[in-house]
């Protein structure tokens, strides 16, 4: 069964594609970007799960060393270890071997993100029950995990070699491993991270689950737990489509004709829509859109394929 959207699958191979058609891509654009996204990607990740820096304090931290007062020792030791653990995952990339998603891999990203935190179980399996406070799932008992891990590993074996799409495969991976949360603590982070081996490999840039989306990110996780992949997957692929538009939006050479991505209040101005049905239009994935912040950017292009999309429907 695909779980992956097709008109969305469409889109971001065509825009991975035409990403490609770039390479080799100008090392200074692309060192920006990097820098940018592992920020964004650190932040995030980590603000997902509580952690109280800003974006801005982020950067400070990471990349200026320093301590930013009023904020809590943690917060600051998260934010270097997620980044250190982004290097990590850069590296095995940039080796340009074929990095197979394994038990090992797993455990040496969560050892990397927890490090700092709690040195004891920091990459190892839990030993007891735990409970997640405010979800509805209750994760496997620890003498499962094993068992569990293996047949995840197993499962990611077997599905490359299906060919599945790598968004699918990246986001049940996902899925599948926070659910059987085998460690104490980082289960999110180190989730994030090795679905974005399996991305990465494929040629996608990192990808990012922003803090603004969290509601919609564990609703469709909830939805995941009872089965339904379809809203899980479709969330992920937008974030894929969101990385590509803005990779694309810096790196596209001008004369190629980018795309003027503007926000959809400003596009409701110029067209019969309410800026409302146009938000719609982006959450459902019918309209090409990816998020900057708050706001939704869009392109006038992107509404008229839109149209022209319905149009052929109809007909």
């Amino acid at each position: 069964m695909q779980y992956l959207d097709k008109k969305i699958q469409k889109r971001i191979d065509d825009k991975l594609k035409l990403l490609n058609s770039f390479r080799p891509l100008p090392s200074s654009a692309v060192k920006k970007l990097r820098e940018q996204f592992e920020v964004e990607m650190t932040y995030n990740s980590n603000a997902i799960e509580g952690n109280s820096l800003t974006l801005k304090e982020t950067y400070l931290v990471i990349n200026e060393g320093i301590t930013i007062k009023g904020k809590p020792l943690k917060d600051h030791l998260e934010a270097k270890s997620h980044k250190e653990a982004l290097d990590y995952l850069y590296s095995l990339v940039e080796s340009g071997k074929n990095n197979t998603v394994s038990e090992r891999f797993i455990r040496s990203l969560n050892q990397i993100v927890m490090q700092d935190i709690d040195k004891e179980w920091a990459g190892k399996y839990r030993n007891s029950g735990v409970i997640i406070g405010g979800a509805d799932h209750k994760p496997p008992e620890a003498l499962e995990i094993p068992r569990l891990m293996q047949n995840l590993i197993s499962w990611v074996g077997d599905n490359s070699k299906k060919k599945m799409h790598p968004v699918e495969l990246a986001s049940i991976l996902h899925h599948k491993l926070v659910y059987i949360h085998p460690f104490f603590d980082g289960n999110g982070r180190t989730s994030r991270l090795t679905m974005n081996i399996v991305l990465m490999q494929s040629g996608f840039p990192l990808v990012i689950v922003l803090k603004n989306d969290r509601k919609r990110y564990y609703r469709s996780l909830s939805l995941a737990d009872k089965g339904d992949y379809v809203p899980f997957v479709n969330f992920i692929a937008r974030a894929v489509e969101r990385t590509l538009d803005i990779y694309l939006k810096i790196l596209m050479p001008s004369k190629k004709g980018k795309e003027e991505f503007i926000p959809l209040a400003e596009l409701a101005k110029d067209t019969k829509f309410t800026e409302k049905y146009l938000n719609q239009l982006a959450r459902s994935g019918k309209l090409e859109a990816h998020k900057e912040g708050r706001n939704w950017l869009t392109s006038k292009d992107a509404l008229k394929r839109y149209l022209d999309s319905r149009e052929r429907k109809r007909k």
